[in-house]
């Protein structure tokens, strides 16, 4: 779920993002397979893999530290993301049917996909923990995800919500 902007910024430095379920297990297990030394979550759990398996807060400034005296810049310089627009509506559900059972909702999600065209994205998924549905859209014009967040959340809850 990590923001855009994210994707923005590695693609600008010529770095490929790998996205993975939710969830520190899943970050890691991508990692091991793939032998990537980098990853995280928007949660603040970053793994640096060379250096220990699990999201750790003190590894993270560390080496944060290290590179601002490497450098010899202030954070404030390093910044390389700009953060996009996200927008998350969550929904309560009584039961969690599939997306793709639902063609209606599935049509609303593609129109939206096509809407963004490259510029932000979508993700529709049921909580793991909660009974919920949660609509996350990120995106420049923050009228237009807000407004497509809704369409979907009200869909989802017409068919399924509490």
């Amino acid at each position: 779920m990590s923001n855009f902007g994210l994707e923005i910024a590695l693609r600008d430095a010529g770095l490929r993002l790998v996205r993975t379920e939710v969830g520190d297990p899943a970050v890691v297990r991508e990692m091991r397979t793939n032998s990537y030394n980098l990853g995280g979550e928007q949660s603040g759990h970053v793994i640096f893999m060379d250096h220990s398996t699990t999201g750790d807060g003190l590894i993270t400034a560390l080496l944060m530290l290290a590179h601002m005296a490497e450098s010899g810049r202030p954070l404030s310089e390093l910044r390389a993301m700009r953060r996009v627009p996200q927008v998350l509506e969550n929904v309560k559900v009584r039961e969690r049917t599939p997306l793709s059972e639902m063609p209606d909702i599935a049509r609303l999600i593609a129109d939206a996909e096509r809407r963004l065209a490259g510029s932000g994205r979508l993700l529709v998924r049921y909580s793991g923990t909660e009974m919920l549905a949660r609509v996350m859209i990120e995106g420049e014009d923050q009228a237009q995800i807000g407004a497509l967040a809704r369409e979907i959340g009200d869909a989802i809850h017409r068919r399924v919500g509490v």
